[in-house]
């Protein structure tokens, strides 16, 4: 099987279930640290021509992470893609195990071992409320429908704008504040926040800095994940 990936954290699942079969990946496919095949550009600009020469027998691909006028050239080519939607933890074992079902891969241990790290999660003391910035210039905050807002509400964390229309709104600094969340919640990707670059914006709330592969990947990070974003999010209370 050959298989071109244009997700991260697919990139990562099939890397660690099936050696060998990956071909071709994003140059935002980080993990595994080792990965050795050709990069094909961005998620949101793939080199189609590259990916079509690479003669991959599936490309799997995300309705968020990649953009459709892509997938539709791909299809055109004659590749068969495989795309994913996923907006919350259930769904994103879902869609794991379908991914790698299509790869011909038997359902792996650490699928399962994910799948039991959030079914075992204990339940929150207490739950909280937080806004969850992902970039700013503009400022813009998790919305309604996401896969890390429902990981987030898994461990006691509701955040402000899970009822926004939009899914990513932009929202002014003086509003987010103004909302008066118990904490904010900056994680690393897809805007690399920092101690240095966003806990200044909200003087006298308590952040929360968070890895953004643990909050917003799906695939084995899932098995660390409630323990990492857990311990990150327990700190701010001291």
């Amino acid at each position: 099987m050959r298989v071109v990936s244009l997700v991260p954290s697919l990139t990562e699942a099939v890397a660690e279930t099936f050696p060998g079969a990956l071909v071709g990946a994003t140059d935002w496919c980080t993990h595994p640290a080792d990965l050795d095949v050709p990069r094909i550009g961005g998620t949101k600009n793939p080199d189609v021509d590259r990916i079509v020469a690479l003669a991959p027998d599936l490309v799997i691909a995300n309705e968020e992470e990649n953009r459709a006028p892509d997938l539709d050239a791909l299809r055109a080519a004659g590749l068969p893609v495989l795309v994913t939607e996923v907006r919350s933890v259930p769904q994103a074992f879902a869609e794991l195990a379908r991914v790698l079902g299509a790869c011909g891969a038997r359902r792996p241990r650490w699928l399962a071992e994910a799948e039991q790290a959030w079914t075992d999660l204990p339940q929150p003391e207490d739950r909280r409320t937080a806004v969850v910035p992902i970039w700013r210039r503009p400022w813009m905050v998790l919305g309604r429908d996401t896969f890390a807002g429902d990981v987030l509400a898994r461990l006691g964390v509701g955040h402000l704008y899970a009822g926004h229309p939009e899914r990513y709104p932009r929202i002014p600094l003086e509003e987010l504040r103004a909302a008066a969340p118990d904490l904010v919640v900056l994680p690393d990707e897809p805007y690399r926040f920092t101690t240095d670059d966003g806990p200044e914006a909200f003087p006298g709330l308590p952040c929360a800095l968070v890895s953004g592969r643990h909050l917003t990947w799906y695939g084995p990070s899932l098995r660390a994940a409630p323990q990492v974003l857990a311990g990150a999010l327990r700190a701010t209370r001291r």
